[in-house]
């Protein structure tokens, strides 16, 4: 009796751990999209700060590993709109900004990234808003929104988002 009562106990515990193994991996999967996301859109937003704010864009960069070289062009907002958002449409999620993935892309604000670090190049679908600040003539500072979302991924993840500013 003592033996099929630990029999049993046993049985229990290896079952109960054989359910979290499926829930770790789902886990494990949406936290690297996550990451991966979190680099591409970081690489995207380095790409822009570095570049002077009265730059007038569009910009196109050489190197392959950068968001403007994916991209025909990548337009970095328009300094006779100051204090309007250009680009991706922007909307409110728990009083935060955030693109919004569910409207069409527009032209010089997208880029489809594929994974540097994934074996089967997972692609991203980077979006970004830029808000330029200054007189209507030149532009005194700009603050980026972009987001980066894997696009064939098999379940839905909420899109990745950072929002920054440089001014001069």
């Amino acid at each position: 009796m003592e033996v099929l009562v630990a029999t049993a106990v046993l049985f229990l515990g290896v079952v109960a751990v054989a359910q979290l193994v499926p829930v770790a991996v789902t886990a494990n999967s949406g936290n690297r999209r996550d990451s991966s996301a979190a680099v591409i859109a970081q690489r995207a937003l380095t790409q822009f700060l570095q570049l002077s704010v009265t730059f007038p864009g569009p910009y196109q960069d050489l190197n392959p590993n950068n968001v403007c070289s994916v991209a025909p062009y990548c337009s970095l907002g328009d300094p006779t709109q100051p204090g309007v958002t250009v680009g991706s449409p922007v909307v409110i999620i728990a009083n935060r900004p955030a693109i919004n993935f569910t409207a069409a892309k527009v032209a010089g604000y997208n880029a489809t990234v594929n994974d540097p670090e994934d074996p089967y190049r997972a692609p991203y679908d980077v979006r970004w808003a830029v808000i330029t600040g200054g007189n209507g003539t030149s532009a005194s500072s700009r603050r980026f929104i972009i987001g980066a979302r894997q696009t064939n991924a098999t379940t839905y993840m909420m899109p990745l988002t950072l929002d920054a500013m440089v001014q001069r």
